[in-house]
């Protein structure tokens, strides 16, 4: 995902929630409905989500420090995470409180009738604009992958997470518009009380999804099995290595891999055409997979009796182990 596109998406979201968040306010003034409050609420979380998730963007673009050697792309999972706590606890907690408030204390909406249902309805086409936005945004990346295998396995947080809660914004104004619905056309608050309860449920599943997906990203994932594929080929489509004694990636940030691999060499080169040989190697991983920024080559020379023992090193070659490492008794 490019960064251009996640910023367009978050803004096209911000701009939309904090609209509709005035306008539900006002209609919860008037009416006192408890499915108008709560997603006055959720429009509230969701705009400082936005806001969270251009913070975040913005602070991982800081250059690298020796504190931070591998730099601070990665800050942007953190405040993804941040975001799902949010939408859990604000959004999603605060519903199920005021359903729980309002089934044990029901009133109906007796004053301003006509005004939740117009706010509900303007409110729904403004968050369908974004939803489109978002899910334009996303097929640019998204490629053949389905919606579920996309959010799951995205690198870059910005547009699953938009994705998810405009989705969820969409459902939830339904169900608020349900509830209203109900409790004008009965007079019995507790309709109201539903309505609230079906969004909390909703906000705390989709909480719950983000956070265990955001997750995965802070503990840190390897490449997609395809960038794996490329970065192979790119390693052995050459004379200068034999084989991959064994490889390792991680994403440093959305737009950024480490590559780390022992790479077994010919035994005759020499130390200036190993040299030469390992830069022609990261040449072609970088053309092959351009966020392949971080690269770790380690020359070995293969031995298939030490890949047999775990090591994949020549037996002369490798480091021989201390007694007390290898957890026999000093002599």
């Amino acid at each position: 995902m490019s960064a251009n596109g996640g910023t367009k998406a978050i803004i096209a979201a911000l701009l939309a929630n904090i609209g509709i968040a005035v306008t539900k306010f006002i209609a919860f003034l008037l009416t006192g409905s408890s499915s108008m409050l709560a997603e006055s609420i959720h429009s509230v979380a969701d705009s400082g989500n936005q806001g969270l998730l251009l913070l975040g963007g913005r602070r991982a673009k800081r250059a690298a420090t020796p504190q931070h050697p591998f730099g601070y792309g990665r800050e942007r999972y953190i405040y993804a995470f941040i975001v799902a706590i949010v939408l859990f606890s604000v959004g999603g907690l605060f519903a199920l409180y005021e359903a729980y408030h309002k089934f044990f204390d029901p009133h109906g909406i007796t004053e301003h009738q006509w005004v939740p249902v117009t706010v509900l309805v303007i409110a729904i086409i403004m968050e369908s604009f974004s939803f489109r936005t978002a899910i334009k945004e996303s097929n640019q990346t998204r490629g053949k992958q389905s919606w579920v295998r996309f959010i799951r396995r995205a690198k870059a947080p910005e547009l699953p997470v938009v994705l998810l809660e405009d989705f969820g914004a969409l459902v939830g104004l339904v169900f608020a518009l349900f509830g209203v619905g109900m409790t004008l056309a009965t007079g019995n608050g507790r309709w109201d009380a539903v309505g609230s309860g079906m969004i909390g449920v909703l906000l705390v599943v989709i909480a719950i999804v983000l956070a265990i997906e955001t997750k995965s990203l802070l503990l840190g994932e390897g490449a997609e099995a395809h960038e794996v594929a490329a970065i192979e080929r790119a390693v052995t489509d050459g004379p200068e290595v034999e084989r991959i004694i064994h490889m390792k990636t991680l994403y440093l940030g959305p737009e950024e891999l480490m590559v780390a691999a022992k790479i077994g060499v010919p035994a005759c080169e020499t130390a200036e055409e190993v040299a030469r040989g390992i830069n022609a190697v990261e040449a072609r991983i970088r053309a092959a997979v351009p966020i392949a920024r971080v690269i770790y080559l380690e020359p070995d020379i293969y031995s298939a009796a030490a890949d047999r023992a775990g090591t994949g090193s020549a037996a002369h070659t490798a480091v021989p182990e201390s007694d007390e490492v290898a957890g026999r008794p000093g002599s």
